[in-house]
């Protein structure tokens, strides 16, 4: 299934991307044949129920599972062509990611974990440890700045993993449930950051959600069921229609 999107330069772009397992009982098909586009400056949900592929989806697009066949091009570059190096490099400088569990370092502060993609990337000069700081700001957490993990709320240390996929400039910025792990007024809150900050900083940004609630920020829908991209729901009335039906 193709997906067409207004005349924004697409980031990201998969064609008939698969992916399958052997197990003792056959073979599964955990994605089969998707393919989907994301421009610069897009900000997409990837919906639908538990063993949907969804995850398996998101973790092909983030360079982390090689899929069987088909292309994932980001910025025109074939992730699915690369070798181990290649990729470990392109997910290291095109490539950010928040996810449910914030990954962060227990041992650094909220501005050590951001600042720590930069130093990974070689690229931790004296602009990017203000540009930090800035980013930090902007997320509401400049009082924040010196904080360990475990003395920042639920909400403000995903605002840091935020900053962390944020804060190297990449192509692409993936979310697998930034809000499970929040109350609802958070979580509305980390996802409208989340997507104004996609939006300014012209990013393609991807969120894999169970809480159909959150889609309310975004520009378009995807829906996946067995394996397969079913459905995209496009402008803020099918969105809308969706989240009022309150099921995947």
């Amino acid at each position: 299934m193709n997906t067409e999107i207004n005349s924004t330069p697409n980031a990201l772009e998969t064609r008939s991307v698969v992916k399958t397992y052997q197990t003792d009982f056959g073979t599964i098909q955990a994605v089969d044949e998707v393919s989907l586009q994301v421009g610069a400056g897009e900000f997409v949900a990837l919906v639908g129920p538990s063993g949907s592929g969804k995850t398996t989806m998101l973790s092909i697009l983030a360079a982390l599972l090689q899929p069987t066949s088909g292309q994932i091009l980001l910025d025109g570059d074939d992730l699915a062509g690369m070798n181990d190096k290649e990729r470990v490099a392109m997910r290291r400088e095109k490539i950010g990611f928040t996810f449910q569990a914030n990954n962060l370092v227990p041992y650094l502060t909220a501005v050590e974990n951001v600042e720590l993609m930069l130093r990974l990337n070689k690229r931790l000069d004296k602009a990017g440890k203000l540009r930090a700081r800035e980013l930090l700001a902007r997320l509401g957490l400049g009082e924040r700045l010196h904080n360990l993990p475990g003395q920042m709320s639920g909400g403000q240390q995903q605002r840091v993993a935020i900053a962390r996929a944020l804060i190297h400039n990449p192509s692409l910025v993936l979310a697998d449930e930034p809000t499970a792990s929040l109350d609802t007024e958070r979580a509305y809150q980390v996802v409208e950051t989340f997507a104004g900050l996609i939006h300014e900083q012209n990013r393609a940004g991807i969120m894999v959600t169970h809480d159909l609630r959150m889609c309310i920020y975004v520009d378009r829908v995807l829906m996946m069921r067995d394996g397969k991209l079913v459905r995209i729901y496009t402008g803020q009335e099918e969105i809308k229609e969706l989240i009022g039906g309150g099921s995947h």
